[in-house]
Formats: C-alpha cells, sequence, structure tokens
C-alpha cells in the first residue's frame, strides 16, 4: 500500500515538474530566510558581547563631563595622577587603575608614516584594557616613572609600518622624537564602536605628557573590578570618592561620569535582538507567503482530480 502511494506521488511529480518545484521552493526559501536572519541576529550578538569584552575585564571608564561623546567634557574640570591615587588606595575590590591620556600623531619608520593615537599611560593598563603581548615586554615601573621614550606597538602599526615583521628593538619616530619598540601587542580587532584596537601605540605616561600633550590633564580612568560582583559596589565607591575630591555638593550635578561596559553590551546586545526579531518576523512573512503559494497549487491539483476522487 506505502509502496503503491509512493509510486503514485513520484508519477504525479513527475507529471507536473514545475509545479512541484515551484512548491518546494516556496518551503525552501521561506525556512532559509527565516534560518539565515535569526543566525545572522545572533551572531551579531555574540560578536557585540565579545567586542565590549575585549575592552577590558569588569571595566569602568571614568571621564570628566556629564556624559561620554564629543563635547562632553566641555567646562569639566580633567582628573590629575592624584586622583587615579585616591582610587587605588581608598576603593576596595580593585584589579587594576590606570589613567590614560590620548594624542593623535603620524609615526615614521624609514619611508613608511601612518596616523594613529598614542595612549599614555601606566604598567597597569594593560591589565585593566586586557592587553596581552604578542612579543617583547611592556615597560616597567622604572620606565614609567623617568618616563622613558619606549613603547608598545599594535598589530596595525606593526603591519603598516615593518610589513609584519618583527618591530622590537627598532625605534619609531613619535611626532618629534624618536621611541625604542619593546613590544607588541595582541590582536584585538574591532572594538564595538567600530575603531581599530590594534591601532595604537602605548607609552609610559609622563613621557606623553612631557614629549606631547605639554600637559600634566589626565583624560579618562580605567577602573578594573576584581570581579563581575564587584562591579557595581566599586562603581558607587569611585563615585563618591570623586564627589568629595571635586567638591560637588549634595544637590548638584556629577561633573564626570562613570561608564560600565556590561551597559554597553546589554544596549548594543538588546538593539541588536530588537533587529533579530523583526528580521525574523520579515523572513516569516515569506514562509506564510510560501505556504500559501503551496496551499493554492495543492488547491488547483485537487480540483482537476475533482471527477477522478468524487
Amino acid at each position: 500500500m506505502i509502496a503503491n502511494a509512493l509510486l503514485l506521488a513520484v508519477r504525479e511529480i513527475r507529471r507536473n515538474l514545475m509545479r512541484s518545484i515551484l512548491t518546494m521552493l516556496g518551503i525552501v526559501i521561506g525556512v532559509a530566510a527565516v534560518v539565515t536572519m535569526v543566525t545572522l541576529g545572533n551572531g551579531a550578538t555574540r560578536s557585540i558581547s565579545d567586542q565590549v569584552a575585549s575592552l577590558g575585564s569588569n571595566l569602568l571608564l571614568v571621564r570628566p563631563g556629564q556624559r561620554m561623546g564629543p563635547g562632553g567634557s566641555a567646562g569639566a574640570p580633567m582628573f590629575d595622577i592624584a586622583d587615579v591615587e585616591a582610587i587605588r588606595q581608598q576603593v576596595s575590590g580593585l584589579n587594576a587603575v590606570a589613567p590614560e591620556t590620548r594624542k593623535g600623531v603620524t609615526v615614521v619608520v624609514g619611508a613608511r608614516n601612518w596616523s594613529t593615537s598614542v595612549t599614555g599611560s601606566t604598567t597597569d593598563y594593560f591589565a585593566a584594557a586586557g592587553w596581552t603581548l604578542a612579543g617583547g615586554r611592556i615597560f616597567s615601573e622604572s620606565e614609567q616613572r623617568a618616563g622613558r621614550a619606549v613603547c608598545v606597538v599594535g598589530q596595525t602599526l606593526q603591519r603598516e609600518l615593518y610589513g609584519g615583521g618583527d618591530p622590537v628593538g627598532e625605534n619609531l619616530r613619535v611626532g618629534r622624537f624618536s621611541c625604542e619598540v619593546i613590544g607588541v601587542l595582541a590582536a584585538k580587532g574591532q572594538s564595538a564602536f567600530g575603531s581599530d584596537q590594534d591601532d595604537i601605540v602605548v607609552m609610559p605616561l609622563r613621557a606623553v605628557q612631557r614629549r606631547l600633550t605639554g600637559s600634566r590633564d589626565i583624560r579618562s580612568i580605567l577602573v578594573s573590578a576584581a570581579d563581575v560582583s564587584l562591579v557595581t559596589p566599586v562603581k558607587a565607591q569611585v563615585e563618591a570618592l570623586l564627589r568629595e575630591r571635586r567638591h560637588i555638593g549634595p544637590s548638584e550635578d556629577d561633573n564626570f561620569n562613570v561608564l560600565d561596559t556590561r551597559q554597553i553590551a546589554d544596549t548594543l546586545s538588546s538593539t541588536t535582538r530588537v533587529m533579530t526579531t523583526l528580521l525574523g518576523a520579515v523572513a516569516a512573512v515569506s514562509l506564510v507567503v510560501g505556504g500559501i503559494g503551496i496551499m493554492n497549487i495543492m488547491l488547483v491539483s485537487v480540483t482537476e482530480r475533482t471527477r477522478e476522487i468524487g
């Protein structure tokens, strides 16, 4: 009985080959669209989470001004190294604390040049920001205190200026002075905001302040909690301490902001999930349309055989 039914089905498929192909395409395209859209959305969510995690482990970013972004720090007093030391000494549950100041410069090696960002910080910067080494070493405490002209470069600079070769021990001209390359950072790739994290030069804070910025101001402070469960209490301690140090009254708003990188991940992931749902819904419409097409084809097939079926 089953064999006869299968034989009849194959015969009918051959007899109406184009109709059968269109029927299958309706379902195949619909299902493929749903699976593809949902998979792409989930992949984007995971990618965003990984990119935010690459910013640093359990990281808080402290910046002057009431909000992040261009112009957010306008008019707000900047930080100094005393603020960094106060956080290190008075806030509990820390993994690392590092000041950060940046300057856009053109770096030169021989006939090659590249526009990049030079970051000035301390040895704790690498732990706070989640950087690991692909080769060489980071600068020492003594080099940091002395403001030695040494630097650690990212993978992008290694590729663009040294052709992918080992730059450790070579000289790199940064603006108007030369520094010795002592290490190469492991690749991180793009950040969640689309910037190239590997396009970076890291130098001792004092070297950057003396030779590039000419200022003791600190652009931001990276605060890494020892554990994910400590991020919230650490954030509260940092906010209370900075309010006290910056003499902010009880009724006054903060003139700084403390951003938890997990908030970035949650916001971006939430947006991606909404987009995944919408794309999945659009793809599901194509599946419904395919189903309606199959229904119509089957209706035509049954109508054609009404006299045979009875």
